[in-house]
């Protein structure tokens, strides 16, 4: 198409605005406008257009899949949450801490119980964390920040079982498709762990840091007490419900579920793949359908947990109520998807693959492609304080150039989700940051601070991975 720098149009507009308004919404959606417009310059025609590119994702099987796999997951979060299992299981373990190193260690063995989503895992280990804190008298930033860690940089490590599993295969499955590539999107998304160098680093700098013997207390108690009432006030605002406080613990009513779904997750993925000729468990894992193993993985976990609720006499309106509750608090990650596949289709109609293969993609090294995603990709990231943003304004980019350059996609593919990983964990305006220094009553812009110097050292080791390891990937 003539004129296609055009096309960078959307995506410039989005990253503009979510740095001015430090929301990426309503830049993905007059993005989307500008994009359709551009397609379509009629002021009727226009609107009309963006409203097709929404339908057209919304009847995309694949990403109904996805977005029924979101709610569903967000869904059974919330029955857990009313269940009373993470605070069965979180006072338990709690009664038998007695140092800092045992506090530490205690926050990743929550891991096996808590690592489906972050706000969920932070929610529910925070409030026991905070009394032990000030039992012990521990420093407060350098607990949060392995509290973080072991949330952040695992849970997009993982490969099942997770809310971001199914969003960041959805990310590669566009790309792939718009690229027109003869590869799984499965198996592309789990090789990219592998070089999500960022996360990788930061799960060896928190497990160091845990095992690092310090004598440091916390300083300024004096002060944090002052604040408390402002904090309670963000705390609140950042969707915590005291509602919580008063559910009985039965760390079964966690448990189980979780063993569940991962057994489900597994198992299915297993027989998906097998009954595609695969002959091996990771042929399996690559040839399953991912997407729609996942949705169905959850939706049986959900089912036998409503039946193993009532049956512990968990009342039904309640239990329904807070599966609606949690579904409904993944409603702004679905918008995100939704306008996000809508802004690729007007970004691609505008012929951005083509611009991008013939501008940058024909000077830009190879070698240079994943460490200059992952550099412009975590400055965007701190700037918004979104991974599920930043993953879906670069991944388009990222792979378009990967394919261009000649570098790996599973190595850019990785640097786009690190990318998305940096800006999490270190931004002020990330949603991980503002509950945690919430809920232990940090100051949000001084904590942000601390982690950020932990963070650039964890980010500059990465970069050098990346421009080494494109040496030897291709």
């Amino acid at each position: 198409m003539e004129h296609a720098w055009l096309s960078l149009m959307p995506f410039i507009i989005v990253i503009s605005m979510s740095i001015w308004l430090k929301n990426i919404l309503p830049g993905l959606v007059v993005g989307l406008l500008v994009g359709s417009f551009i397609v379509k310059p009629d002021l009727m025609d226009g609107p009309f257009q963006s409203v097709s590119y929404i339908v057209a994702t919304l009847s995309d099987e694949t990403n109904i899949k996805i977005i029924a796999f979101l709610y569903i997951f967000g869904g059974l979060v919330g029955m857990m949450n009313i269940s009373g299992g993470i605070k069965g299981f979180s006072e338990w373990v709690g009664t038998k801490i007695k140092t800092e190193r045992g506090l530490l260690i205690l926050i990743w063995l929550t891991l096996p119980f808590t690592f489906m989503m972050p706000m969920f895992r932070i929610m529910m280990i925070g409030p026991v964390v905070k009394t032990l804190i000030k039992k012990l008298h521990l420093p407060k930033q350098k607990v949060g920040l392995t509290m973080d860690i072991s949330t952040e940089s695992v849970i997009v490590l993982l490969p099942v079982a997770t809310a971001f599993v199914g969003f960041m295969v959805s990310l590669v499955e566009g790309g792939i498709r718009e690229l027109q590539l003869d590869l799984s999107p499965y198996q592309v998304f789990l090789l990219s762990i592998l070089f999500n160098f960022f996360a990788i680093v930061m799960l060896v700098i928190g497990i160091i840091q845990t095992f690092w013997h310090s004598a440091s207390k916390t300083k300024g108690s004096k002060h944090a007490q002052d604040q408390s009432e402002d904090q309670e006030h963000e705390f609140h605002r950042a969707g915590i419900k005291k509602e919580l406080s008063l559910v009985k613990a039965q760390p079964w009513n966690l448990i189980v579920p979780v063993i569940m779904l991962l057994g489900s997750s597994l198992f299915l993925l297993w027989k998906d793949g097998i009954d595609k000729g695969a002959q091996t468990i990771f042929e399996a894992f690559s040839e399953a359908d991912a997407t729609f193993v996942m949705l169905l993985a959850v939706f049986i976990t959900i089912v036998i947990s409503f039946v193993f609720y009532i049956f512990r006499r968990q009342q039904m309106n309640e239990i329904l109520y807070h599966f609606y509750d949690g579904g409904n608090q993944m409603m702004e990650a679905i918008s995100l998807l939704i306008l996000i596949w809508a802004l690729t289709l007007s970004a691609e109609d505008l012929g951005f693959s083509a611009f991008i293969s013939s501008t940058l993609g024909s000077f830009l090294p190879g070698v240079l492609t994943p460490a200059t995603i992952f550099l412009l990709g975590s400055v965007v990231g701190y700037f918004i304080g979104s991974s599920w943003g930043t993953w879906g304004l670069f991944m388009p980019l990222g792979m378009t150039l990967a394919v261009s350059t000649g570098a790996s996609i599973p190595l850019t593919v990785g640097a786009v989700f690190a990318a998305g990983a940096f800006g999490a964990l270190t931004s002020p305006l990330g949603d991980t940051t503002i509950t945690t220094a919430s809920i232990l009553d940090l100051h949000i812009v001084d904590y942000a601070r601390y982690k950020l110097k932990i963070s650039v050292i964890g980010a500059s080791i990465s970069l050098i991975l990346y421009f080494a390891a494109a040496f030897f990937i291709t």
